[in-house]
């Protein structure tokens, strides 16, 4: 403030500086984790299987909502337990992602029970694929079904949380050059 006036006092600006309102932008909150205990109170609410097979992949994968909800059933190798993106969301880039028990169950609950005539592996009530606005709606409801609705989690704090498992399970995040590294501790 002391500046401002000695500048005002060079004339180098205008006191009519002073009068107006300084706005300042305060950043976003950044998506977070979710406590392991909440991970626990929305899974339980789950009861229908589609819903579940969809968020334990996004939990169990990192993989983000609409990459999910674009998943055909030739992307999914069950046997090898892995789904195969062959071009990311946002770097255009394929990559591989391994499932966990529970999210395999799950998706071989929901494979047993779909319509085997449909192409997407999480469709809507056309021949297209569930739509980002229906997932987030989903979600949602189970936070408010768990009582967690006030906590501001968002479909994305899944992969946030899955990165926070991988990161307290010994893996390191390698920023430069994008990819996970195991680290190997005895």
């Amino acid at each position: 403030m002391l500046f401002l006036h000695f500048l005002m006092e060079q004339e180098v600006i205008s006191g009519s500086i002073l009068k107006r309102g300084i706005k300042l932008k305060l950043p976003e909150v950044l998506p977070r984790a979710m406590n392991p205990a909440d991970v626990g109170k929305l899974l339980c609410g789950m009861d229908d299987i589609r819903d579940r097979a969809l968020f334990l992949l996004l939990l169990r994968t990192g993989i983000r909502i609409g990459e999910a909800l674009g998943l055909r059933l030739n992307d999914l190798d069950i046997k090898g337990r892995k789904v195969d993106l062959f071009e990311g969301e946002k770097n255009s880039m394929g990559r591989v992602v391994y499932l966990s028990d529970d999210a395999l169950f799950a998706i071989k609950l929901w494979l047993r029970r779909r319509d085997k005539n449909k192409e997407f592996v999480f469709y809507g009530q056309s021949n297209g694929h569930l739509c980002y606005s229906t997932g987030r709606g989903l979600f949602m409801k189970y936070l408010k079904k768990a009582g967690l609705e006030q906590k501001g989690y968002t479909m994305h704090c899944l992969r946030h949380t899955f990165a926070s498992e991988l990161l307290n399970a010994g893996c390191a995040w390698n920023v430069s050059s994008s990819f996970l590294v195991m680290r190997i501790s005895r």
